[in-house]
């Protein structure tokens, strides 16, 4: 991905027809904003090298985060919650059979511009259908641009979901869907389903450029781009007609700082005004610092060691058992993650509701998984490479620390380990085309739905090139039931078949579940408006710097909202 320019200074003679729409966001601009007002620039420390800046191509937590601040989706997360609220969509029906999605736009919408491209017109049902059958439609001219293959999308089975989607008028969408789904409209909420500018992508493709619609994207958030700087910086500037009103911050800037040391060095000084993923070490001196405070909030993740369920001897559920009970769990999360996650049993969160309580967690029992190993013909060990994560996650704030203690404790079973690592981007490819036979890994949930988890981690049509079923897992039962679980309403029957779901996961031992953290965030004592969002994105609507004297003691503890 190469560098983005900056963009020249916005055009100032526009469209006569642009001259209505955008006079009342011009007004709230010059209301809420004094001329006098001075500007703020806000830097969030991000603690990795983005794949990709339009969300269509993300497939990490990274990349969603940078491309948050410019676009947004029919339907939204209310902060803080998974509750679901109007966004580019102000209303919407669903028939009684589930199957028909009908969304009302919000009129007004004004795309950004950049020193390429300026709207002639705001957001109506055209990019709704430009920014889906891009991703689902083969003949589509965008489709194959950039080289992407719309993981996300896949992995969620829109690809087979889909029936229709038209535009009976400029501000109707309706999506029919091949049979009813559950957790449809909590999907709408995730990053890929963004909407794209159809006229920029036409523009575009007119100039020989239709990759700029990746690289240079344009959407309808509260921050547009202004600069991408792989393994240096992402830089936004405040929209000035967004709907939603301007932005108290005016520029904004990812400062990708890999090493979590760093990213507190930074916040300490003053460099940077918010932090990604403490470590565990690095939690404890937030709250012991004076000019910082921390954010914390349960979240929807989990962290895991994955196992190629189609490598010998690794397709035999014996040898994978013996791996849970030799893997000794307490002792890792008490020296990596402290008291900032819990121990993991299910694929899924504790924080969800489909969650199997009544699973209890694998002792740690050496004699037991060497009589495992035994009875699999594998007494004389065997050798194997052990990926580890390069960068801080949630999930895994220490991919070599937690290596490390794997690595002594499997070599007790006679299982001698080669680690093996990669770049971030680099890192995540190699999981997902398969190429790994043990590895660490995890996720962070993208709406607030088992499905999410049990589904786009396990499910069968995951377990394939580009997929997130990293143990290229495929059990006929147990995709049965999460995909019987898909198409009925009720909570409770959902609930029975994600339970049964879990039970054939723990029996299979495809993964060594490990943790559940909490989600952490590091700030400046002068950081005022953000809300820590449960799945783990970075929002930063809304977001405020304190112009007052930092010094005074009224100033909110660790964790406290920033007000």
């Amino acid at each position: 991905m190469r560098p983005i320019l900056a963009p020249a200074k916005p055009v100032r003679k526009r469209p006569r027809r642009l001259a209505g729409w955008l006079a009342s966001a011009l007004l709230a601009v010059t209301t809420l904003v004094p001329a006098t007002a001075a500007a703020k620039t806000f830097v969030f420390c991000s603690e990795s090298n983005p794949e990709a800046i339009n969300p269509q191509l993300a497939i990490t937590g990274t990349a969603m985060d940078a491309a948050r601040p410019m676009f947004e989706t029919l339907v939204e997360f209310k902060p803080g919650t998974t509750e679901i609220q109007p966004a580019l969509a102000t209303a919407w029906e669903i028939s009684p059979d589930g199957r028909d999605y009908t969304f009302h736009l919000r009129q007004g919408v004004a795309f950004h511009a950049n020193d390429e491209f300026t709207p002639t017109r705001p957001l109506t049902a055209a990019d709704v259908v430009f920014s889906i059958e891009r991703q689902w439609r083969a003949d589509n001219p965008f489709h194959t641009v950039s080289g992407p293959r719309f993981d996300y999308f896949a992995d969620a089975g829109f690809s087979d979901l889909l029936e229709a989607v038209e535009a009976p008028d400029p501000h109707t969408v309706r999506i029919r869907l091949r049979r009813a789904e559950a957790p449809f409209l909590a999907n709408l909420t995730m990053p890929f389903l963004s909407i794209l500018s159809a006229e920029y992508a036409e523009a575009m493709l007119r100039r020989g450029t239709p990759d700029h619609i990746d690289i240079r994207p344009i959407g309808t958030g509260p921050f547009q781009l202004v600069d991408f700087r792989p393994n240096v910086m992402v830089r936004y500037r405040a929209f000035e007609h967004s709907w939603r009103g301007r932005q108290p911050i005016d520029t904004l800037v990812f400062s990708i700082t890999p090493t979590a040391s760093a990213r507190l060095t930074k916040l300490s000084s003053g460099e940077c005004h918010m932090s990604a993923y403490p470590s565990a070490e690095d939690i404890r001196a937030i709250r012991a610092h004076p000019a910082l405070k921390l954010y914390e909030k349960p979240a929807f993740n989990i962290g895991y060691l994955a196992i190629n369920t189609t490598r010998p001897p690794f397709d035999d559920p014996r040898v994978r058992r013996a791996l849970n009970l030799a893997i000794d769990r307490p002792a890792i999360l008490a020296a990596i993650y402290g008291d900032s996650a819990v121990p993991a049993v299910n694929p899924l969160p504790p924080t969800l509701w489909a969650y199997d309580e009544t699973a209890e967690p694998d002792p740690y029992d050496l004699p037991r998984a060497r009589a495992l190993m035994r009875e699999a013909g594998f007494e004389d060990g065997l050798d194997v490479d052990l990926w580890y994560l390069p960068v801080s996650r949630p999930y895994n704030p220490d991919g070599a620390g937690v290596y490390a203690m794997i690595a002594a404790d499997l070599e007790k079973l006679g299982i001698r380990t080669y680690p093996r690592t990669a770049d971030w981007n680099t890192y995540r490819q190699i999981m997902q085309d398969g190429n790994v036979t043990l590895a660490l890994y995890g996720w962070t949930g993208d709406n607030g739905d088992p499905d999410n988890f049990m589904n786009t981690l396990l499910g069968c049509a995951a377990a394939r090139i580009g997929g997130n079923n990293i143990a290229r897992w495929c059990d006929p039962e147990f995709d049965r039931r999460i995909r019987e679980a898909q198409t009925v309403s009720d909570i409770a029957v959902r609930r029975r078949l994600y339970v049964e779901a879990q039970r054939i996961f723990r029996q299979a031992s495809p993964w060594v579940p490990i943790a559940h953290s909490v989600f952490a965030v590091g700030a400046r004592r002068e950081v005022r408006n953000f809300v820590v969002d449960p799945l783990g994105y970075h929002n930063f609507a809304g977001v405020d710097l304190a112009d007052e004297d930092l010094s005074r003691e009224d100033l909110p503890r660790e964790g406290e909202p920033a007000n």
